[in-house]
């Protein structure tokens, strides 16, 4: 979420450059510039790994792992999932982090209006046409329901009784998927989560990428996602009620490691698995993230080292706004853009850009690469131009 994550106290304020048009905006010197720094990383890592020239061609630490295990382009997702949570906290900091109307009508608007762009807006248009088979759920709808419900616990409960609430929600999704898997319960055809969905939503509106309809965004796995948002907050918390913040980021480092071993070791009896969202997973992507997060606070806002983050600031301004552009501009290019393939046959604006022109600079496989890279520059800019005219969407 573009939530403002401002620090009640900060112990340090962003110095920019003198062209920098925030340099003397009272925005840029409430804001957490780690988080934004970090949010604008993933946001990139996010259009890195969506927008492969071809997906036949693609380096294998930008591939999801096929099943279970993870590569680091499944840390992309929970990373932007924590990152909400960590800004979550200092949004909720004007309600005093209580469920009073204004902060659950804030909630409730942007479940509704991220989760319609997903299903209606990326989902829905401008390629299907017969409704009886869109798919309901998907990334945003992800983002939208994890956000709500982490946000729905992080207001009602007491920091202590929120700790206990998440670890009770994994191990209750644990027991669950064990439970009432049948004889192989992570499997991909026999998992609970798979057959929610098919009860839920129907065969038809459930996402067909691994062979057989199952979705990697689905219902029951959305409860876990949720603790990835509370981690996040959770972090967001220990940050603000440190006087120092080189005792965050230590209490953070610790804490970060502990949830790494303690993910790898249910991976022994859960594997960790994203399309499951499991519960290792949850703990070892979020120690990483808690990890990283740690780094970034120590270089820029403890030892103070901020021009570097100037890019990625730049990223972190619109996250979600330019995310969702990334994708309604790949479906643009593969379903209205047309060119022509020799023969009299015709391709999609996207196979033509990535053979044409990728392809003839660096081959196959680096110009897939090239041609991710070329859409992380191109949005980059695009953002570039919003930051500079001031413009922060907020959805």
């Amino acid at each position: 979420m573009t939530t403002s994550s401002t620090m009640a106290s900060a112990p340090a304020t962003a110095s920019a450059p003198a062209s920098d048009p925030l340099a003397d905006s009272p925005l840029l010197k409430k804001r957490f510039v780690a988080l934004d720094a970090f949010r604008g990383l993933t946001i990139a890592g996010m259009i890195l790994v969506n927008t492969p020239g071809s997906w036949s061609y693609v380096y294998a630490p930008l591939r999801h792992s096929e099943w279970h295990g993870a590569t680091p382009t499944d840390l992309v997702f929970p990373f932007f999932l924590f990152i909400v949570g960590a800004a979550m906290w200092f949004s909720f900091a004007k309600y005093d982090h209580r469920p009073t109307p204004a902060a659950l009508k804030k909630t409730a608007r942007r479940v509704v209006i991220i989760f319609a762009i997903g299903m209606l807006v990326l989902n829905g248009f401008p390629y299907v046409r017969d409704y009886s088979t869109l798919r309901i759920m998907g990334v945003l709808q992800r983002i939208a329901l994890a956000y709500g419900l982490g946000a729905l616990l992080c207001l009602y409960l007491k920091p202590k009784q929120l700790v206990v609430a998440a670890a009770g929600i994994l191990v209750g999704y644990w027991l669950l998927l064990w439970g009432f898997g049948g004889a192989d319960p992570y499997g991909l055809e026999t998992n609970l989560p798979r057959r929610v969905d098919l009860f839920v939503f129907g065969e038809n509106h459930v996402y067909k990428g691994f062979g057989v309809p199952f979705d990697p965004e689905g219902l029951l796995s959305t409860l876990p996602a949720a603790v990835t948002v509370v981690l996040g907050y959770l972090t967001g918390r220990l940050i603000h009620s440190e006087a120092r913040l080189e005792d965050a980021v230590l209490k953070m480092l610790l804490a970060g490691t502990a949830l790494i071993f303690g993910g790898l070791v249910w991976d022994l009896a859960f594997p960790i698995n994203k399309p499951l969202w499991t519960s290792s997973y949850v703990l070892y992507t979020g120690g990483i993230a808690m990890v990283c997060l740690a780094w970034f606070v120590w270089l820029i806002d403890v030892k103070g080292y901020k021009a570097w983050t100037h890019p990625l600031r730049v990223f972190g301004m619109n996250p979600l706004f330019v995310y969702v552009l990334s994708i309604f501009w790949v479906l643009v290019l593969i379903y209205w853009v047309r060119a022509p393939a020799g023969g009299g046959e015709t391709t999609s604006g996207y196979g033509w850009l990535y053979r044409n022109v990728f392809v003839a600079l660096a081959g196959p496989m680096n110009g897939s690469l090239l041609f991710a890279l070329a859409h992380v520059v191109l949005f980059w800019f695009v953002a570039w131009v919003l930051y500079r005219r001031r413009i922060f969407i907020k959805i």
